[in-house]
């Protein structure tokens, strides 16, 4: 399919905007028109770039004929026949259309699924491991909720991420992570088989999901774990049931109430944006089959096993040997594979 016509429309509208921009637009539309260029800019830098090696490509063949300029026009013909794929490419790609949750931050939840005790160990392991992650890209982690086991493991994290582009790069995360390990309770050196749940979901704003609190049970009663005498005398844990839905958050954090129920609406809002989301990813996803993951966290994504010292992705069929540095927080040599072969398939489908 020829890029030319859409990258016409694209070059004219952005000509068109700043015109508009230049004649003194005011108010609400100037905002609309402002966001708009700047949306398409990068794009337009594109074709511009493309438009210029098409130019240069063209000069080239004609100094093909000039016998003093053939082997330099021969050079630069070389160069550029590489070059304007690899533009044509960059425009594809930029043309594809955007999640509107990428640059947003995200709510991470993490729970032991099947193996016991190993299953919360690993679960801590893995809640650490995106800290650290957050760490080397600079974003900010800030936990919401953590419910130890008692014995280093963990039977609930939830955590808010920000930074640029935290979601676009996490929200392949969500789904089933299998360990394979010998646990430190087994004396005959058996290998054990464990998963942990990950899921990432998109903060919500309050425009995009209207909470009615006619539709909301809020339940205050005293925290339980650590925290000192202060557990026995308030209570300041707060359970909120979305009636609507079934959806159940409980919050105990923080000493003051209000505080809780605070963080227990945001992670509220996130799970119902999120089941939005995905009912409308259902609807797309009947005419386009090729996904890299569903985002489905009942969908075995990765294996950890720690003899071998492998992780391997099953989605994209990657395996590294490097378990000790993806623990400590390096993961992008798989985020940026798993970004690659989802806008490989999205540009499959879209041919």
């Amino acid at each position: 399919m020829s890029l030319a016509p859409k990258l016409n429309r694209i070059a004219a509208r952005a000509d068109e905007l700043r015109a508009l921009l230049t004649e003194g637009l005011q108010g609400e539309a100037y905002v609309k028109a402002s966001k708009e260029l700047s949306d398409i800019e990068p794009v337009v830098q594109r074709i511009g770039d493309l438009r210029a090696a098409e130019r240069a490509q063209a000069d080239a063949e004609t100094l093909l004929a000039d016998p003093e300029m053939h082997e330099l026009a021969e050079a630069e013909l070389r160069e550029l026949k590489q070059r304007i794929p690899e533009l044509e490419q960059e425009l594809r790609l930029a043309l594809l259309p955007k999640d509107a949750a990428d640059e947003r931050a995200a709510i991470l939840e993490i729970r032991p699924a099947a193996g016991g005790d190993e299953a919360g160990l690993f679960a801590a392991q893995l809640f650490t491991m995106y800290q650290r992650y957050a760490e080397l890209r600079r974003w900010r982690f800030e936990i919401l909720d953590y419910n130890d086991t008692g014995l280093g493991g963990l039977k609930e994290g939830i955590a808010e991420i920000t930074g640029r582009g935290v979601f676009a790069r996490l929200k392949y995360e969500s789904g089933v992570h299998r360990v394979q390990r010998v646990p430190t309770t087994e004396s005959q050196g058996r290998i054990h088989t464990s998963t942990v749940t990950v899921a990432v979901l998109p903060e919500a704003e309050d425009v995009d999901v209207h909470v009615d609190e006619a539709d909301l049970r809020i339940d205050v009663y005293r925290a339980s774990g650590a925290g000192g005498q202060h557990v026995n005398k308030t209570e300041s844990a707060v359970r909120i049931t979305h009636l609507p839905t079934g959806i159940v958050v409980t919050m105990q954090e923080e000493k003051s109430q209000h505080k809780n129920r605070a963080k227990a609406m945001k992670i509220l809002r996130a799970r119902l944006y999120e089941q939005q989301r995905a009912a409308a990813h259902a609807t797309r996803a009947a005419d386009r089959k090729a996904q890299v993951g569903t985002g489905d966290r009942s969908e075995r994504i990765r294996t950890y096993n720690f003899p071998q010292g492998r992780v391997s992705d099953h989605r994209i069929n990657l395996t590294l040997y490097k378990i000790d540095r993806v623990m400590a927080g390096e993961l992008d040599e798989f985020v940026d594979a798993l970004i690659a072969e989802d806008q490989a398939a999205r540009l499959a489908s879209d041919e």
